[in-house]
């Protein structure tokens, strides 16, 4: 199974995204990951209809970086709440349906265009708190780890 970030962003650096690729790395030992930046839509005035243009913008580059076989989540701050063990049991139920790869959808700025919002197969939010991007990401990429630990039975997760 491939556990896919798709997000609107530039090619990211810094310690936070030492942080992401390191449980990325992590994770690629037991499954395959990968990780898509798509063009972040520019908005020149903070209007609602030129807010709702860059949703609309992003969300559309988002949908057309999915695979026909993908399961998309939404990470979303009104999502439903996971704890670290109903991610692993997401999990592994994902990979006893035979789901070729799951894809977490991350929104810029704004959150995530309505068309992304009702193509998710489920909601997802990280937490109460609205995080930055660079953060989420590495919030995600570590979940997903330790996801995978407890599927396993190793000690991380404690």
């Amino acid at each position: 199974m491939i556990l896919r970030l798709v997000h609107p962003a530039r090619s990211l650096s810094g310690p936070l995204d030492t942080a992401a690729l390191d449980y990325q790395k992590r994770i690629a030992r037991h499954l395959r990951v990968d990780e898509r930046f798509v063009k972040a839509a520019r908005v020149r005035d903070e209007s609602k209809a030129a807010v709702t243009k860059a949703k609309h913008e992003e969300g559309e580059r988002i949908l057309s970086s999915l695979g026909p076989r993908d399961v998309l989540v939404a990470l979303e701050v009104k999502g439903s709440l996971w704890s670290s063990e109903d991610l692993a049991g997401h999990m592994r139920s994902w990979m006893n349906a035979g789901v070729h790869a799951v894809t977490f959808a991350l929104g810029g700025p704004w959150g995530l265009s309505e068309d992304v919002l009702k193509a998710s197969r489920q909601k997802l939010s990280l937490s109460a708190m609205t995080l930055p991007h660079e953060l989420a990401r590495v919030v995600l990429w570590e979940q997903l780890y330790r996801a995978g630990t407890i599927i396993r039975g190793e000690p991380y997760h404690k």
